[in-house]
């Protein structure tokens, strides 16, 4: 089932670039689309889609927070920024093998 969420982090691109620096070139398994964009204040917006929950469960678990950890040295804001989640009722397009309903 496709899982996906709309997030506002309070950081700006270099911190971004930092990030996505420690996370590395390899694609996650089971993330079909990130996108970040840039809010009217400066702060990010990231637009997620998964394959499942339990895709991006294991990917924060694996290798998105252990490169937050060390982007901010260690010294990671307390809590996540919240998720919204949205309630998929299609998909399509040339990242998924079929299309959802």
């Amino acid at each position: 089932m496709i899982y996906a969420y709309i997030q506002d982090v309070p950081i700006g691109e270099e911190m971004y670039r930092r990030i996505i620096d420690n996370i590395g070139p390899e694609p996650f398994a089971g993330g079909l689309l990130h996108l970040c964009v840039r809010n009217a204040d400066g702060t990010l917006r990231y637009i997620d889609v998964w394959e499942s929950e339990e895709a991006c469960t294991k990917a924060f678990e694996d290798r998105i927070h252990p490169a937050v950890d060390a982007t901010f040295g260690g010294q990671r804001p307390s809590g996540e920024p919240t998720m919204q989640h949205l309630d998929v009722l299609h998909a399509s397009g040339s990242l998924l093998s079929t299309s959802w309903a």
